[in-house]
C-alpha cells in the first residue's frame, strides 16, 4: 500500500498551537524564575544574613513570659499539672508554625503517700519536722509535693541517729576506726558522696535502717532537695526497650527491677533539720577531714544517739503516662539527617531554673526558627526540637524515646544539643563531644556576654577559666545520657551558672529567677543564641563542622592521665597505636574536606562525595560504642565517656578501665592486671573502630 500523504493543517490550528507553546514556555519561565528566586533568597539568608537575623530576633520579655507561664504551678511528671505543661509546649510549638506532635509512653513512677520524721532528744523533748523542714518557710498548704526520694521503698524505724558524712567507703572506714557501728541506726548524711541511690544502697550494706539526706548551703537552709534514688536510666520495667502500651514489661518483683532500687527507705531533709539532729549527738567527735570538707559545726559528734529518730515513709508506686513533645522542621537537601535540640519539661516543684529556664529558651528558639521559615529559610538538614518528660525520675522520657528510635538515631543523627537548667547563675559552662569543640568556640565568639559590656562570651570564658574549659560526658545527670552513652550521638550540653541554692526545692520559683538568677533575662538570651547558632551551623553547613583532630588530642590527654595512675608494668601501647590511627584518619578527613570545597563547582558528584564524607564523620562517634557495654552496666555502651562505677575513681573517662582499676584492689595482683589490660584492649579497639569509620574504607 502506498504511504498516506499528510494533510495540510488549517491556519486556525497553527495559531492555537503557537499560543499553547508560548503559554507553556511562559509558565516554565515563571516557575523557573520563582524557584530560582526562592532558592537564592534562601541561600542568601544562609550565607550572609541568617545568623545575624537569628541574633536580631532576641526578645528577653518573650522568654520571661514563657517562664512565668511554665512556673505558674508545680508540674511533676505523671500528674494533671504535668499534662497542662505538655499542652502548653505543644501549643507554643504550633503557634511558631512548626509541625509538632506528642510521643506518649508509660513508666513506673513513684510518689509519696505518707511522710513523717521526728526526733526524740536526750532531755525527753520530741520535735516533729513537717515536710522535712520545708513547711516552716511559709509553704504550708502549698500544692508542691512533699519532699521525698522517688523509688525509696516504704519503711519505718525508731532508731539512734548516726552521722556518716557523705556516706562514702572512706567515711564508713573512719567510723569503724572510731569504734562506731551504724548497724540498725538512721544514717544522717550530706549530699556529695555519689548518686542518691548509690549512697543509700551503700548505707544498706553497712546495716543502716534508713537514711536522712541533706544538702548544705548558706542560703535557703529550709529548702529540701527532692530527687530519685533509682539506679540506672529509663523506665525500670523495660530495661533496654520502650515501655509502650501493650508491650512487654517486667514484673516489679523481677530481680532486674528490684536491683534498681535501694533496700532501705530514705528521705531528704533541710539543712536546718539536719543541724538540729547533728548538734544533739554524742559519741566521738567527727574526724578532722570531715570538718575541712565544710561541716558547719566544727564540734559535731557522730553518735550513735542519744537522739532517736522516728521515721515513716509510705510509697505510692504506679504506672503513669508520660509525654514527650517534638517539633520537626524538615530539611530540604538532607531530610533524613537530624540535628536534635532537647530539654526536659517536668519539675519536682515549680522548676523555674530546673528545667524551665531551658524550656523557655527552647520555646524562644522555636519562635525564632518559625520567623526564619516565614522569611524563606529552609534548613539543609532536619531539625527536631524535643521537650522531654519524667527526666527527674531518671531521664525516663528521653531514654524511652531513644530506645524506640535507636536504629534511626545511630544511622541518621548528626548531633544532639542539650540544655537543662539554662540559667543557674553567672558564667558559661559547657560539655561537648570533642569533635564539636571548635564549633562551640567559634559560636561563643559571636555572642555578647550577658554580664560584661563590650565582651563576647568567648572572651570572658577565657578569663574565667584561664583558657576555655570544655567538660566531657562522664556523668548521667541530664538527657544527653541516652544519646551519648547508649546511641553514640555527638552532643553538647550548655548552662549558665555552676549550681544554685534552691535546687529541687519549693523555692525554685519565677520570683527567685527574677530576683537572683537572671533579673533581665540576658543570660537566657545568651543561651538561646549559643544553642541556636550551634544548630544553624550543624543543619546548614555543607560539610559538617566536626574536628576529629581535637578528639585525638583529647584522647592523648586522657592517655597521659591514665599512665600516671597505672602501675608501670601495664602497657598502654594498644591505645597509643589506636590514637595514631585516629590522627591519621583525621588528617585524611581534613584533606578530603578541603578538596571538596575547592572542587565543588567543577565536580558533578560533589554533593554525593560531601554526603559520604559527612556520614563518615557522623558515624565515627558510634565506633566508640561496644555492643557488650560496661561490665555490670550493659546499657552504657560508650567506652570513652560514661560514669565510672566507683564515685571516688580518679578517672573521668575510659569508664571500663576505671572500673577495672577499682575492682583490681579486690583481686590478686595478676588477676587485677589482667582485668585492666582487657579493658585497655577494649578501648583501643573502640578508637580503632572510630578511625576505620572515619576513613570510610573497607579494610
Amino acid at each position: 500500500m502506498a504511504p498516506t500523504r499528510p494533510q495540510k493543517s488549517s491556519p486556525l490550528w497553527d495559531i492555537r498551537l503557537l499560543f499553547c507553546s508560548l503559554a507553556f514556555l511562559a509558565f516554565l519561565c515563571l516557575t523557573g524564575y520563582y524557584s530560582l528566586h526562592h532558592y537564592h533568597h534562601s541561600k542568601s539568608l544562609l550565607v550572609s544574613d541568617l545568623h545575624r537575623l537569628f541574633l536580631d530576633l532576641s526578645e528577653p520579655s518573650a522568654i520571661s513570659a514563657s517562664l512565668r507561664s511554665l512556673t505558674s504551678g508545680p508540674h511533676l511528671a505523671g500528674t494533671q499539672q504535668g499534662i497542662q505543661t505538655t499542652e502548653y509546649v505543644l501549643a507554643r510549638f504550633r503557634d511558631s508554625g512548626l509541625d509538632a506532635h506528642v510521643a506518649e509512653y508509660q513508666a513506673l513512677l513513684s510518689y509519696p503517700a505518707h511522710v513523717s520524721v521526728s526526733a526524740l532528744f536526750r532531755n525527753g523533748t520530741v520535735r516533729a519536722f513537717p515536710r522535712g523542714g520545708e513547711a516552716g518557710s511559709g509553704l504550708e498548704g502549698s500544692p508542691v509535693v512533699a519532699p521525698y526520694h522517688a523509688y525509696s521503698p516504704s519503711g519505718a524505724g525508731h532508731a539512734p541517729a548516726v552521722f556518716v558524712n557523705h556516706g562514702r567507703d572512706e567515711d564508713y572506714l573512719s567510723l569503724r576506726m572510731l569504734g562506731v557501728n551504724v548497724s540498725g541506726c538512721v544514717a544522717v548524711m550530706r549530699r556529695g558522696g555519689g548518686s542518691r541511690g548509690a549512697v543509700v544502697q551503700r548505707a544498706a550494706i553497712e546495716g543502716a535502717a534508713a537514711v536522712l539526706m541533706y544538702t548544705e548551703g548558706e542560703v535557703f537552709r529550709d529548702g529540701v532537695e527532692r530527687g530519685t534514688v533509682m539506679m540506672g536510666l529509663g523506665d525500670p520495667l523495660t530495661p533496654g526497650w520502650t515501655h509502650a502500651k501493650g508491650g512487654q514489661v517486667l514484673d516489679v518483683d523481677d530481680p532486674t527491677v528490684r536491683a534498681r532500687f535501694p533496700a532501705i527507705p530514705s528521705m531528704p531533709i533541710s539543712a536546718e533539720v539536719a543541724a538540729g539532729i547533728l548538734d544533739s549527738l554524742g559519741g566521738p567527735r567527727a574526724p578532722d577531714d570531715w570538718k575541712e570538707d565544710g561541716l558547719r559545726n566544727k564540734r559535731t559528734r557522730v553518735g550513735p544517739g542519744p537522739t532517736l529518730v522516728n521515721f515513716t515513709y509510705q510509697e505510692d508506686r504506679k504506672i503513669a503516662d508520660i509525654q514527650n513533645v517534638l517539633a520537626v522542621i524538615k530539611g530540604r537537601e538532607e531530610p533524613d539527617r537530624f540535628v536534635l535540640l532537647g530539654n526536659h519539661r517536668d519539675a519536682w516543684t515549680y522548676g523555674a531554673v530546673d528545667p524551665n529556664s531551658g524550656t523557655a529558651v527552647l520555646l524562644d528558639i522555636a519562635r525564632r526558627f518559625g520567623l526564619l521559615l516565614r522569611k524563606g529559610w529552609v534548613p539543609r538538614r532536619t531539625i527536631v526540637l524535643c521537650s522531654w518528660d519524667a527526666e527527674e525520675f531518671g531521664m525516663i522520657g528521653s531514654t524511652e524515646w531513644v530506645e524506640e528510635n535507636l536504629e534511626n538515631l545511630r544511622s541518621k543523627a548528626v548531633a544532639y544539643l542539650n540544655v537543662d537548667c539554662a540559667v543557674q547563675g553567672p558564667g558559661l559552662f559547657a560539655r561537648a563531644s570533642p569533635q564539636l569543640d571548635d564549633l562551640l568556640l567559634e559560636v561563643v565568639k559571636k555572642v555578647n556576654d550577658p554580664d560584661v559590656n563590650g565582651k563576647t562570651v568567648y572572651q570572658t570564658w577565657i578569663l574565667a577559666n584561664n583558657g576555655t574549659h570544655i567538660e566531657r560526658f562522664n556523668e548521667v545527670d541530664s538527657d544527653f545520657a541516652a544519646f551519648v552513652q547508649h546511641a553514640g550521638v555527638p552532643s553538647v550540653d550548655l548552662y549558665y551558672g555552676k549550681d544554685f541554692p534552691v535546687y529541687h526545692t519549693a523555692f525554685d520559683t519565677f520570683e527567685w529567677m527574677k530576683k537572683y538568677g537572671d533579673p533581665l533575662f540576658h543570660r537566657h538570651v545568651a543561651v538561646a543564641e549559643i544553642w541556636g547558632l550551634l544548630t544553624l551551623h550543624l543543619v546548614d553547613s555543607s560539610i559538617l563542622p566536626f574536628n576529629y583532630l581535637s578528639y585525638a588530642a583529647q584522647l592523648q590527654e586522657h592517655r597521659k592521665k591514665l599512665s600516671s595512675i597505672l602501675d608501670r608494668g601495664i602497657s598502654l601501647y594498644p591505645i597509643d597505636k589506636a590514637i595514631e590511627e585516629l590522627i591519621s584518619a583525621a588528617h585524611e578527613t581534613e584533606k578530603k574536606a578541603s578538596n571538596l570545597g575547592e572542587r565543588k563547582a567543577l565536580d558533578d558528584f560533589s554533593e554525593l562525595r560531601t554526603r559520604m564524607l559527612n556520614d563518615q564523620m557522623m558515624l565515627s562517634e558510634r565506633g566508640f560504642l561496644d555492643a557488650d557495654g560496661l561490665k555490670g552496666r550493659l546499657w552504657f555502651k560508650h567506652l570513652i565517656y560514661g560514669p565510672p562505677g566507683d564515685y571516688n575513681s580518679e578517672l573521668f573517662f575510659f569508664p571500663g578501665i576505671a572500673d577495672a582499676i577499682s575492682q583490681a584492689t579486690k583481686m590478686s595482683k595478676r588477676e587485677g592486671q589482667t582485668a585492666i589490660e582487657q579493658e585497655i584492649w577494649r578501648v583501643a579497639r573502640a578508637i580503632q573502630r572510630a578511625a576505620i569509620s572515619l576513613r570510610g574504607n573497607i579494610t
